[in-house]
């Protein structure tokens, strides 16, 4: 399913365009590090909690691709948009949706794709896989690599099952771990700012 929204921002969505001419790496420590103390108010106080830190990913997600090269053969032509693919994570894929509505990645359109179970590997170039089973998300990464997509988990050894990035909540800050190796075996170049502000970036096998 492919996801369509009007322009609704939320709060990260609100900062992205309230700041346009903040350098990218500025924005992406300006994410980690501003929403810490809502996230441990948010947690002191039970299961709010969700709905921050999930925005907190989603912003995290549109940000990745600012990021990260592909190889050209990614695009089926110059003005092919990037697509985000987003399993089992219903009410994220939308929050990722509402935040990249009518805007651009590195000169193309962005456009979100919604997926569950059974689905079928479809083209994506940034795969975020929820949940906490390392077999589940070893299993559905498989299923989509080798090919030229950025695979985002936020299992506990998600970087052992195969993905490039791995959230983790650290003293109620979202941060991430970065396998530079899984990435580039996917044909995809990483920047250097974006492993300067990751929370552990490994080079070689996890």
């Amino acid at each position: 399913m492919t996801l369509n929204h009007s322009d609704n921002p939320g709060s990260v969505a609100d900062l992205c365009r309230r700041l346009p001419g903040l350098p990218k790496w500025l924005l992406l420590a300006v994410l980690t590090g501003m929403l810490a103390p809502a996230l441990g108010r948010q947690y002191e106080h039970g299961g709010a909690s969700l709905a921050l830190e999930r925005s907190v990913k989603a912003g995290f997600l549109t940000k990745f691709l600012s990021y990260a090269e592909f190889p050209p053969h990614a695009f089926a032509g110059p003005g092919a948009a990037l697509v985000i693919g987003v399993y089992g994570a219903d009410a994220l894929a939308h929050e990722v949706g509402r935040m990249v509505a009518g805007r651009t990645i590195n000169g193309r359109p962005v456009s979100v794709r919604l997926l569950h179970e059974n689905d079928e590997p479809v083209a994506v170039h940034l795969l975020f896989v929820a949940g906490t089973d390392s077999a589940m998300v070893t299993h559905i990464l498989q299923q989509w690599s080798p090919a030229p997509i950025l695979l985002v988990s936020e299992c506990s050894h998600g970087l052992q099952a195969g993905s490039a990035i791995n959230f983790r909540v650290i003293e109620h800050q979202v941060r991430f771990d970065v396998a530079v190796d899984a990435a580039e075996k996917n044909s995809i170049k990483l920047s250097s700012r974006l492993l300067s502000v990751a929370n552990h970036v490994i080079k070689g096998v996890p």
